[in-house]
């Protein structure tokens, strides 16, 4: 991701000009965040609350070339906020000279069901993730809470909640629908939702910058702890790997991925665990770190099988595997393709998995350059010189995406 600009001075901005937007991202006992200047779209800061509700919880920030670091008591994400804006009041070196320079709060949002898209705070769309929280255990509840407590807190400051799933509503309906009971889709809204709807947006419109074309069709890898596919013809997304939850697709970090439902009476029975201990098993002990039985991170599982460790590969070869079976899919849909991006941590650093997923692809005019592949850094390309299909390594701004539907949908510019 870009670095925040080194020297911002919101006093040099009129008031009436400079336009704050405070974008989070929200986890049960975390909250991390960014400050933008969307007058230029400059990043003016960035930092992080973690270990919330603990006895001592780390606050951090970066503006510019400045850092701080403090340990104190935060009890909840209300607080976290509030700390977070203390920072960037700091008298010496802040970039506000109070909380209500910020213009609003854009959240991340996951799921919001029935509401799919960006909306300002309200009780409907806090109803609306509510209902999906079954959906989005690990998610939606602290969103809910955070978005509820701020509110409170701060009754003047406009939140926003940019889905993540907006980004897949162009899908065709044929690629969103499972087979299942019509009834169960209608009344449930049970339907393949997509998700990282932000850092896949960032993408079609990066790459259409750089390919210097409005009509590329392109599949963006957005490979980390959390990892989807998604395949977007003239900008739009028109197929994903992600569905109904979070939990499908690849396999995540420690999240199983596509799963057989029929699996799970049989684990039951022959376990004893209760139908929520074994969904618990399947969103935090299944993924990478199920199949390697020690790790989720590919870094840890690059150097065990390097080491010569078998359930550290045969997870490295899973990953790859998927990524490989649902890049085939997306071809078929797109009819071919003109750019493969890689992004996210994985996709950014991993040059072992990018190399591992374009191998033996020449057929379809997918032709690596290893050299340039293995000293990938920033923006860059590592197609070899006669691929028909350009390859990319392109670092997302999810927080810029977030930041952007906040100014519209409030109406700030």
């Amino acid at each position: 991701m870009e670095e925040c600009s080194s020297i911002p001075d919101v006093s040099a901005t009129s008031e009436d000009a400079a336009v704050l937007v405070l974008v989070a991202n929200l986890g049960s006992t975390s909250f991390k965040y960014r400050l933008f200047d969307m007058t230029d779209e400059r990043c003016l800061a960035r930092g992080a609350v973690d270990r919330i509700g603990a006895e001592e919880s780390l606050c951090t920030v970066e503006i510019g070339d400045w850092s701080d670091e403090r340990s104190l008591p935060v009890s909840d994400h209300g607080v976290a906020v509030a700390a977070c804006l203390e920072q960037l009041t700091d008298p010496t070196h802040g970039v506000l000279k109070n909380a209500s320079d910020v213009s609003a709060i854009g959240f991340k949002a996951v799921h919001g069901g029935r509401l799919s898209g960006v909306f300002q705070v309200n009780d409907e769309v806090l109803d609306a993730m509510a209902e999906m929280n079954a959906a989005a255990p690990a998610h939606n509840p602290p969103y809910i809470a955070a978005m509820k407590l701020l509110r409170e807190r701060f009754p003047n400051l406009p939140l926003v909640a940019a889905f993540e799933t907006d980004f897949h509503r162009t899908i065709p309906a044929s690629r969103q629908q499972y087979a299942i009971p019509r009834q169960w889709a209608d009344d449930f809204h049970i339907r393949k939702y997509g998700f990282h709807g932000a850092s896949h947006r960032f993408i079609a419109v990066r790459s259409g910058e750089l390919l210097g074309r409005s009509d590329a069709r392109v599949i963006s890898c957005h490979l980390g702890g959390s990892s989807s596919l998604t395949a977007i013809d003239s900008g739009v997304s028109v197929m994903t790997t992600m569905g109904m939850t979070p939990q499908t697709g690849l396999p995540q970090n420690n999240r199983v991925g596509d799963f057989d439902p029929f699996a799970i009476p049989l684990i039951i029975q022959r376990t004893g665990l209760t139908l929520d201990e074994v969904l618990s098993q399947l969103a935090s002990r299944g993924g990478l770190l199920g199949l390697s039985d020690h790790s989720g991170d590919i870094r840890d599982l690059e150097e065990q099988a390097a080491a010569g460790e078998s359930n550290s590969q045969l997870a490295l070869d899973v990953f790859v595997e998927e990524i490989r079976r649902h890049l085939g899919g997306m071809l078929v849909a797109l009819g071919g393709v003109d750019a493969i991006v890689f992004t996210g941590g994985i996709g950014e650093k991993g040059n072992h998995i990018r190399a591992a997923v374009c191998k033996g692809l020449q057929d379809f005019g997918i032709v690596i350059d290893e050299d340039a592949n293995k000293v990938v850094s920033g923006e860059s390309t590592f197609h070899a010189s006669d691929s028909r299909v350009q390859l990319w390594v392109i670092p997302t701004n999810e927080e810029l995406i977030v930041a952007r539907q906040s100014v519209d949908v409030l109406n700030l510019s």
